[in-house]
């Protein structure tokens, strides 16, 4: 003879059960309204999207035949980017160069290889941070427009021009 005997979970049972559960379910469905929020803003997996606005190139002075341009770059993607190189056909070296403070009030510039374009914001070129060192080949005259290539990782090569100016420290 058998005895079946259908189970019946206790309330106190399932309360521990429910209990127990509720926390991970309640941050699964936070997780998932930031997700569905972030992916209907457009922003989610969007690619790096750069805009190189007109630079401006320092008229060398003093004899030297070293100096500097600038750029802003936005990116209103939502995937940084990296600047990669700069090249323009008006100069012998074209290079990216870093303002690094040495200690004592010293400081110098370093070379680098590359430079990040971060996601919905950009990177403004400056005499005091980054910027890309030029070695002039001919003259530069007071106003003139100088080619340049930006080229960046995702977003290819951009065409831009800078505006030769005099420096003003």
């Amino acid at each position: 003879m058998s005895d079946t005997h259908s189970w019946r979970p206790s309330r106190r049972g399932l309360r521990e059960g429910l209990g127990g559960a509720l926390g991970p379910v309640a941050a699964c469905a936070v997780a998932l309204g930031l997700l569905t929020a972030w992916t209907g803003s457009g922003a989610a997996g969007t690619p790096a999207r750069v805009e190189v606005a007109e630079g401006t190139v320092f008229l060398p002075y003093g004899g030297t035949s070293v100096s500097a341009a600038f750029f802003r770059i936005a990116n209103s993607g939502g995937s940084d980017d990296r600047l990669t190189s700069v090249t323009s056909p008006a100069f012998d070296d074209v290079m990216l160069s870093q303002y690094a403070p040495m200690g004592s009030g010293a400081a110098g510039m370093s070379m680098v290889d590359s430079a990040v374009v971060p996601a919905g914001e950009g990177l403004t070129m400056s005499p005091y941070g980054l910027d890309v060192m030029v070695r002039v080949r001919e003259p530069l005259r007071l106003g003139e427009r100088v080619p340049f290539v930006l080229t960046f990782r995702e977003g290819g090569t951009v065409r831009t021009e800078a505006v030769v100016i005099r420096p003003a420290y």
